[in-house]
C-alpha cells in the first residue's frame, strides 16, 4: 500500500476588503494602522485588498515618501471622489461625504467579483461606516469597523474643554452622529478601538453592542518607517540651532488641553524669570499642529505663548507634516513633549514614534488618564501628572525641573529603564496586526453563528 503523503499547501488566505479613503501619498492620521499593518496581514492568514480615493481628488496633503513603505503586491483599487474645490461652492469639504458614492458602487463590485470575506473600515470618515450595513445586506458578506476618534462625543460640554467649533457644520455632524451611529453599528460583526472608554460609551449607550466582539488596539508605531527616515539623506543643522536645546512636539494641537500648554508656558516664564541666561538656551518647538496646508494653516500655540510672554522661546510651524518627516524631527530633538488632552480616555498615536524615537521624553498628561497609565507602563518618560480642576503649582516646579534636565544633556542616572520588552510584544506593528486578524476571525464566527 503506497504511503500517504502529507497535503503540505498552507491555507488559502481569507480576503479582508480594507476601506481607507486616504492612502499613501496622501497623508492623513487615520490611514496610518492600515500602512502599517499591510506587511503583516500574510503572515496572520489574510490577504489584504485596499480600496481608497484617488490622490488627484483626495484634496489633502501627500507625502509622496509613504508609498515606499507599502508592499509592492498590495492591490490597491481607487476611486474619484467629487472634486474638492466644487464641493465647497455647496459648503461641503468632508472627504466621507465627496467620496461616498464611489466607494459604495466600487465596494459592492469588488465584493461580489473578488469573493471578499470580510470589510474593514478603518478611517475617521464617519460616514463611511454606513457602507458596511449596505454592503451586508446586498452581498451577505460581514464588516468590522476601527472606531479611532468618538463619533458621538460630549467632548464639548465637560468643564475645561474648548468651545464647539459651530456653525451649521458642527451641527450636521452632531445630527448624523445621533442618528446613523446606532444603525451604522447595529448589524456590525466587530469593532476595534483605539481606545477601551470608546467601546465601553457604545456598550452603555446600545445593550445590544456587549455581545459583538471587540478589541482595544491603539496604532503604535513600525520599525519599517524608522528604517525608512534613516535611509533619507541627514539634514543640514539650522544655523539658528545650533547651541539650543530643542523640545519638540509634533502633531496637530487641537487635542491638547488648554491646561497642559498652559503649564508648560508658565513653567518656562518662571524658569526666565529665575534664570533667563539657562532658559535663553531653550527652545520649544510645535510643528504640523494643524491639519492645514501651509496657505491656510493657523497657529494655534503660539497665542498662549504671546499671553504668557514666551514667545521668544517659542516655534511654532502650523502646516501640516508628514509622517516620515515628524518622525526624522522626533529623531533629531534633545527631547519629546507629550502633551495630554481634557479627554482622559485620549490615547494620542504619537507616544509610540515617540518611544521608537528614543529620546528623552516629557509627558505632562492628566491625573487619572489613560495616557498616564500608559506612560507608567512603558516607564519610558518624565511623568508629570495634573489636575484638570485643581492647583498646579507642584506640575510647573516639575516642569522647571525638566527644563534644567534638559540643559544638563539629560543626565543618564535619572532616566529610568524603559520597558523595551513590553512595547516590542504590545506596541509594535507586527504583534498589533496578529491581534486585527484575530478579531477578523472572531467577526466570521460571530456572524456565522
Amino acid at each position: 500500500m503506497p504511503a500517504l503523503t502529507q497535503n503540505t499547501q498552507p491555507p488559502v488566505p481569507r480576503r479582508v476588503l480594507i476601506i481607507s479613503p486616504s492612502f499613501p501619498p496622501n497623508n492623513a492620521p487615520d490611514m496610518q494602522r492600515v500602512r502599517m499593518s499591510l506587511p503583516h496581514y500574510h503572515e496572520n492568514g489574510w490577504e489584504p485588498v485596499v480600496l481608497a480615493v484617488a490622490p488627484e481628488t483626495h484634496g489633502g496633503s501627500r507625502e509622496e515618501e509613504l508609498e515606499a513603505t507599502v508592499p509592492a503586491d498590495i492591490r490597491i483599487h481607487r476611486v474619484c471622489a467629487f472634486p474638492v474645490k466644487l464641493a465647497r461652492l455647496f459648503g461641503i469639504g468632508n472627504l466621507g461625504l465627496r467620496a461616498w458614492w464611489s466607494l459604495f458602487r466600487a465596494g459592492k463590485k469588488i465584493i461580489r467579483e473578488e469573493k471578499i470575506d470580510l470589510v474593514f473600515i478603518s478611517n475617521t470618515q464617519f460616514v463611511s461606516f454606513t457602507l458596511g450595513r449596505l454592503w451586508l445586506r446586498l452581498t451577505g458578506v460581514p464588516y468590522v469597523i476601527d472606531l479611532q476618534d468618538p463619533w458621538r462625543t460630549d467632548y464639548y460640554e465637560q468643564k475645561g474643554s474648548r468651545k464647539p467649533p459651530g456653525g451649521w457644520k458642527y451641527k450636521l455632524a452632531r445630527f448624523q452622529a445621533r442618528h446613523l451611529e446606532s444603525w451604522s453599528f447595529r448589524k456590525l460583526s466587530g469593532l476595534i478601538s483605539v481606545s477601551g472608554q470608546y467601546i465601553d460609551d457604545l456598550g452603555g449607550r446600545y445593550s445590544w453592542f456587549r455581545d459583538i466582539p471587540t478589541e482595544t488596539i491603539i496604532f503604535g508605531a513600525s520599525e519599517n518607517d524608522l528604517t525608512a527616515v534613516r535611509k533619507k539623506p541627514a539634514q543640514e543643522v539650522d544655523p539658528e540651532h545650533r547651541g539650543l536645546v530643542r523640545l519638540v512636539y509634533t502633531g496637530a494641537a487641537g487635542p491638547i488641553t488648554p491646561h497642559a500648554v498652559n503649564l508648560v508656558f508658565q513653567a518656562l516664564k518662571n524658569f526666565h524669570d529665575k534664570r533667563p541666561d539657562r532658559a535663553n538656551r531653550l527652545r520649544l518647538e510645535f510643528h504640523g499642529t494643524s491639519y492645514a496646508p501651509a496657505d491656510r494653516a493657523q497657529p494655534t500655540i503660539m497665542p498662549y505663548a504671546e499671553r504668557l510672554g514666551v514667545s521668544d522661546l517659542v516655534r511654532e510651524t502650523a502646516a501640516r507634516m508628514g509622517h516620515l518627516d515628524a518622525l526624522r524631527l522626533q529623531t533629531e530633538a534633545h527631547g519629546l513633549m507629550l502633551l495630554g488632552s481634557a479627554d482622559t480616555a485620549y490615547s494620542p498615536s504619537k507616544l509610540y514614534p515617540y518611544f521608537l524615537a528614543g529620546r528623552p521624553m516629557l509627558g505632562l498628561v492628566p491625573h487619572n488618564s489613560v495616557l498616564e497609565k500608559l506612560l507608567q507602563e512603558l516607564n519610558c518618560a518624565h511623568l508629570i501628572s495634573f489636575d484638570l480642576d485643581g492647583e498646579n503649582s507642584a506640575a510647573v516646579l516639575s516642569l522647571q525641573k525638566f527644563f534644567e534636565l534638559a540643559l544638563a544633556g539629560f543626565p543618564t542616572g535619572f532616566w529610568p529603564t524603559r520597558n523595551e520588552e513590553l512595547f516590542r510584544r504590545e506596541y509594535l506593528a507586527p504583534a498589533l496586526t496578529a491581534r486585527q486578524c484575530a478579531l477578523f476571525d472572531a467577526a466570521l464566527a460571530y456572524h456565522q453563528k
